[in-house]
């Protein structure tokens, strides 16, 4: 009879096969919110999205932007924001291996950083549309 012993996490089901066990909602997002605060910490970049994020939502307060307006600054900040985190778990990665793994995917962290400025470029294009209509509906 084969003794199988399960891992961490994991029960055995009736035929002796390893079953995982069901994790809680609110574990999963309690490791969510975990794994936000672990992303933003300790990365400087994360500042300065949240300097210009809040512009953007002063600026789309004072000039009154309508719900669509809101939708798309919004929708923007959050793809910056993810794209940033992704970054972060890349670099995370990065720095946890040897020294000749990292020289072997150094371009990983290249391509993650390129994301998060494809992103920012585009949320600042978005923003550039929606903000030069404002101003131009003010002094017309």
């Amino acid at each position: 009879m084969d003794q199988t012993v399960p891992m961490p996490g994991w029960s055995m089901a009736l035929d002796d096969r390893p079953i995982k066990k069901r994790r809680l909602w609110r574990d999963k997002f309690r490791e969510a919110f975990r794994g936000t605060k672990r992303g933003i910490r300790g990365h400087s970049s994360f500042y300065v999205h949240f300097f210009c994020a809040a512009l953007v939502v002063a600026m789309a307060g004072a000039l009154e932007c309508d719900w669509l307006e809101w939708c798309l600054l919004v929708g923007c900040i959050g793809f910056v924001f993810v794209a940033e985190l992704f970054n972060s778990a890349i670099e995370t990665l990065f720095h946890g291996l040897d020294e000749e793994s990292k020289r072997r995917i150094h371009g990983c962290l290249d391509i993650a950083a390129g994301a998060v400025l494809v992103a920012s470029l585009t949320a600042a294009t978005v923003g550039g549309i929606v903000f030069v209509r404002r101003f131009l509906a003010l002094w017309a």
